[in-house]
């Protein structure tokens, strides 16, 4: 077995590293054919808003590492903050006991959440904070004695994670097939895609309206009785980031109310900025009973996702002998949290949240400049969170068959953006369309420099297609 020594050694030659992941590593969402034939980056290093691999070539992180680091690369103080914690009190679960950290994380997330979002259950990750979501509200409802809720109504080409539970809410069916059966009692309703809602015209609020009241459609189907919850991302990402329209989370709340189920605000990708406000639930102005987070919780620094609670669902296990019999080995992580401290730190005395809003206009704009090439159907999103549909027909908007998107996504996009120095995801989970999601830190220069490389790399494709 090969040792590649600490962070201060010579990084190894790239046919090493090459050599030793085609043999060891198994990448997720990655296939292993890649490894074997040396077609995957080696990164080795973070600075700001841009990326080097072991080659030395430099990349801007258009995707902040997976919609995760925030406040960009090679923060200090976060490995400072990691450090002093880990000698201190390196490692403490949270059964029974709690830490300073996890405490000041705590009241502080509550803080920053709306209305009486005021409990903080940690996790590692944005899936796990998911399966404890659907699993509060199961247990939730069989204490106020409502047993049969347990059913969860999510929304097509969603993704909101691939454990069993977090899977069966996950509306991308590729992602499930090989996994089947998966956990009962996932059912899913229409998408805000208003660029595939032509039967809607120029229409956004009626669609949007529309869109919601398909939410209490699914649920009368599975009778409200059996519905314990919705699971929404304030801007859904698979399928190419699909903006609310005005008044949709109002009507999905107030279908909500209405037949006593919970509102699931799932912002691991949304959540810490990324839409212009801390969480989107506040960019777009509605409550939602449990938010679900990770991510930019660290900006990427730590492993910690979290799950948000509001206080009406706390109250029924104050009482007695009840408990939520659930949680993670490192939910809560002590050098997490002290870790995610510092990255608030960060967003407080460097204005992050307020960067993305005065600037979020500016992205869009710059965005939309490629909108006069013919491969660019759509260019939609919020903040710095952003999707760029690919058509075939720009006129009919029509798109590319399976396996014309399997040569231009996975046999020239993918590799050709990298190259050029950019890093983001060319995605076909839905539609094909390219996905951006810089670190909250970027500016014009950045943006100029994203729009540049697409406009160079997708004319490419159109002249090969």
């Amino acid at each position: 077995m090969t040792a590649f020594g600490t962070a201060t050694d010579p990084i190894p030659s790239t046919g090493a590293l090459a050599r030793s992941a085609a043999a060891h590593l198994w990448p997720h969402f990655s296939r292993l054919s890649s490894l074997a034939a040396g077609e995957m980056p080696v990164i080795v290093r973070g600075e700001g808003a841009y990326i080097w691999d072991a080659n030395g070539h430099r990349v801007l992180d258009g995707l902040a590492g997976l919609f995760v680091v925030q406040v960009g690369h090679g923060r200090a103080e976060l490995a400072e903050a990691a450090r002093k914690q880990s000698e201190q009190l390196a490692f403490f679960p949270l059964w029974s006991h709690a830490h300073p950290s996890a405490i000041e994380l705590a009241e502080r997330v509550a803080g920053l959440a709306p209305g009486d979002l005021n409990r903080i259950f940690f996790t590692t990750g944005g899936g796990e904070a998911v399966e404890s979501a659907w699993k509060l509200a199961k247990q939730y409802f069989k204490l106020v004695g409502k047993p049969l809720k347990h059913k969860v109504i999510s929304r097509t080409t969603a993704y909101h994670g691939t454990t069993q539970g977090a899977l069966a809410i996950t509306g991308i069916p590729s992602l499930k097939q090989m996994f089947e059966p998966l956990v009962p009692g996932g059912f899913r309703a229409a998408n805000t895609n208003f660029y595939r809602a032509p039967e809607h015209g120029d229409d956004l609020v009626a669609f949007g309206r529309w869109a919601a009241d398909q939410i209490a459609v699914a649920i009368e189907a599975e009778g409200p009785d059996t519905v314990a919850a919705v699971f929404l991302e304030p801007v859904q990402n698979s399928g190419g980031c699909f903006p609310p329209p005005h008044g949709y989370f109002q009507r999905v709340r107030e279908i909500c109310d209405q037949y006593d189920v919970l509102l699931v605000s799932d912002e691991v990708i949304c959540g810490f900025g990324r839409t212009g406000a801390m969480f989107g639930a506040q960019r777009y102005g509605y409550q939602p009973d449990i938010i679900t987070c990770a991510k930019g919780l660290t900006s990427g620094y730590a492993p910690l996702g979290a799950m948000i609670v509001s206080d009406r669902l706390v109250e029924p296990f104050l009482h007695g002998t009840a408990s939520f019999a659930h949680g993670y080995t490192f939910g809560g992580h002590p050098v997490s949290t002290a870790v995610a401290m510092a990255n608030l730190d960060i967003f407080e005395r460097e204005d992050l949240v307020g960067h993305v809003d005065r600037n979020a206009a500016a992205f869009r704009a710059t965005l939309e400049k490629l909108s006069d090439l013919p491969i660019v159907g759509d260019v939609r999103g919020d903040g710095f969170f952003y999707g760029i549909e690919l058509v075939k027909d720009k006129a009919t908007k029509t798109s590319f068959t399976d396996d014309e998107s399997e040569r231009l996504l996975r046999g020239f996009m993918s590799g050709a953006l990298y190259e050029a120095g950019l890093y983001c995801r060319a995605d076909d989970r839905g539609d094909p369309v390219i996905q951006l999601s810089p670190p909250l830190i970027c500016e014009q220069s950045h943006f100029d420099e994203i729009e540049s490389i697409l406009r160079s790399v997708l004319t490419e494709a159109w002249a090969r297609i």
